[in-house]
């Protein structure tokens, strides 16, 4: 952030898109992830928010800056083969919150979005991502699973002046899979 500030001064918008977690602490039962595993995707996956956000946040002010994040449903229920991940996400949606109530009063908005599954190299690691596909297909009341443009959309949204009032929010795009019960 320093070398941007000495070049170019300002920043109006970050994008965390940023997670990560050991293979094999996805798979099987949650109950056996590592120690190890734990704080790592929860370091990788949540806090390079809070981190990111305190570098960025003095280039912002008096900007109207927008930070958002990326996250997945996997945080709200148990997602088979997301184990740690749902719980990194979960921990990233509330720093959202957090963040959001901090630099409010600076004029910076904190939001994420919380995309439907997205064939994705990411994603095709998750064992059975196929499966979570047809799915969502299946059941979100737009009977179709979301795109990268449907997200980008979102995104530029949320990083643009349209979203002024909106901070601290997690916008589900995923066709509507959220709202669906048994």
């Amino acid at each position: 952030m320093e070398r941007w500030r000495e070049e170019y001064g300002e920043i109006d918008v970050l994008v965390h898109a940023l997670a990560y977690a050991r293979r094999e602490d996805l798979e099987g039962a949650f109950v056996d992830t590592s120690r190890d595993g734990f704080a790592l995707a929860l370091d990788v996956s949540a806090y390079s928010l809070v981190a990111l956000t305190r570098a960025a946040a003095p280039l912002m002010e008096g900007r109207e800056g927008s930070i958002i994040t990326l996250t997945y449903y996997g945080s709200e229920k148990v997602i088979a083969n997301y184990n740690v991940m749902g719980v990194a996400k979960a921990a990233l949606e509330t720093s959202v919150k957090y963040l959001a109530a901090d630099l409010g009063p600076r004029g910076v908005r904190v939001n994420a979005i919380s995309a439907g599954p997205i064939k994705t190299l990411a994603a095709m690691g998750i064992t059975g991502f196929k499966t979570i596909l047809d799915l969502v297909e299946q059941k979100a009341p737009l009977r179709r699973n979301v795109t990268q443009d449907d997200v980008a959309r979102t995104a530029l949204y949320l990083l643009s002046g349209l979203s002024s009032g909106v901070t601290g929010e997690i916008i589900h795009v995923d066709s509507g899979y959220n709202i669906m019960g048994m």
